[in-house]
């Protein structure tokens, strides 16, 4: 049971404080050992593959030795360092609040809401309208639901799942796991631009990596929703959107909302449809907020159900 208690430290932590300040954040550091390769390389595909394969194992073994041999001393402090590294690992509250402030500054301070995007999406809002800020909040919600939560979470239960079935302490490696999937999705939305070589094999990496996690995603916001059916017409939207993970969960909040998602010259999410209002696009944020405490409480469930396996004990 004890990584549920783990988790149960992190959701609370996530209620309670909601993240760290940046300057403070165990990921704004490992941006900085991740900084250095981006610059052209003469040899860019080799670079980046040693700097995908390499630096989130840095990240990962670290977390894994001290959870391992804390638990030696204290299994206590163990679940509590587990917790806070998987705290540490996601992040919700403030995705919820940054895409609330762009909706609510959208239709009285249009340039308040064009720099507040800039926390949330990495593409230039000096051209969008209101209603595309909107819609670029909510996509981004949607997609940072599966990024900054779902997709951490998932490696935490997965990882220790299988530890403990391998009749390994299951702390340590579901630590590991959580701060090794957050190093790559990292690594990927700093380097894995088209532009740049370096970063190409670390978005193939996340690629692969949040293939489950995105459509985890899109079926926790389809529950939030009350819309199963959106999973189906996600689907005939999928072809237009560059990334294999990310039309998935936007896909089901256009169909949710029944609203026009788009990425003007990029993609374009139930197009018949309109841009989001106001009301609509707070329905959307509500509606990823209300995925993300879903995600937490069926992952404890499933780590509960398991607890009774023999190689937990």
């Amino acid at each position: 049971m004890m990584p549920v208690v783990a988790m149960l430290v992190a959701g609370g932590l996530e209620a309670l404080v909601g993240e760290p300040p940046t300057r403070y954040h165990p990921v704004a550091w490992f941006g900085r050992l991740v900084a250095p390769l981006d610059r052209e390389w003469r040899h860019p595909l080799v670079v980046g593959g040693v700097g995908a394969l390499a630096l989130p194992l840095a990240a990962a073994v670290p977390v894994a030795t001290i959870v391992a041999v804390v638990g030696t001393r204290s299994e206590l402090a163990a679940v509590a360092i587990a917790g806070l590294v998987l705290f540490l690992s996601t992040s919700l509250r403030r995705l919820l609040t940054a895409a609330g402030s762009v909706i609510g500054d959208s239709d009285t301070d249009i340039e308040a809401a064009r720099g507040g995007l800039l926390a949330l999406a990495g593409r230039d809002a000096s051209a969008l309208s209101p209603g595309q800020l909107r819609s670029a909040a909510v996509e981004s919600a949607a997609e940072n639901l599966a990024d900054g939560l779902v997709a951490p979470l998932s490696a935490f239960v997965l990882a220790a799942v299988v530890a403990a079935l391998a009749g390994v302490a299951p702390l340590p490696v579901a630590a590991a796991a959580a701060v090794w999937v957050k190093a790559v999705n990292t690594l990927d939305s700093m380097l894995g631009y088209r532009t740049k070589r370096v970063g190409t094999p670390a978005a193939v990496l996340d690629d692969a990596v949040m293939w489950l996690p995105a459509r985890l995603s899109a079926l926790a916001l389809a529950v939030a929703f009350a819309d199963l059916r959106s999973l189906v017409r996600t689907r005939q939207w999928l072809d237009g959107v560059p990334s294999p993970n990310s039309g998935w969960p936007m896909g089901v909040a256009a169909a949710g909302l029944d609203v026009r998602l788009e990425k003007p010259g990029v993609y374009v999410l139930n197009p018949e449809a309109s841009l989001p209002d106001v009301a609509a696009s707070r329905r959307g944020v509500r509606a990823v907020g209300l995925a993300g405490v879903c995600s937490y409480a069926l992952a404890g469930l499933a780590l509960a159900a398991l607890s009774g396996v023999p190689a937990w004990f």
